[in-house]
């Protein structure tokens, strides 16, 4: 299963579980790819069928310190801070009172 310019004949179905690797590459200098496991749920149905979304499974903080705020969307920020909340509020609860404070660090708002 892939969701990209390869053709690929296995339709993502409700309860697969994918990778989500957007990534950027320049030629022979550097490329950065974050990586999460996303899970395919059911959403609306159509006359076109049953469309199907991600959630995300993978909880682990985005580096924020790569990224240049000014270059995104609010839609893209939204997604970001939307992401982190979730990180934090799934995370916190298993953690010590020092690793919590990182991770408030990490999850902070852009």
């Amino acid at each position: 299963m892939s969701i990209s310019t390869r053709r690929s004949d296995t339709k993502i179905e409700p309860g697969m579980v994918v990778s989500n690797e957007p990534g950027y590459y320049e030629p022979n200098q550097y490329g950065i790819r974050i990586e999460n496991l996303v899970l395919s749920v059911p959403k609306e149905k159509t006359a076109w069928g049953q469309f199907v979304g991600f959630e995300n499974l993978t909880m682990c903080p985005i580096d924020i310190r790569a990224i240049e705020p000014s270059l995104m969307s609010d839609e893209e920020k939204k997604y970001l801070n939307d992401y982190h909340k979730l990180v934090f509020k799934t995370l916190s609860p298993m953690l010590g009172k020092e690793e919590k404070a990182w991770l408030k660090k990490m999850t902070a708002a852009i």
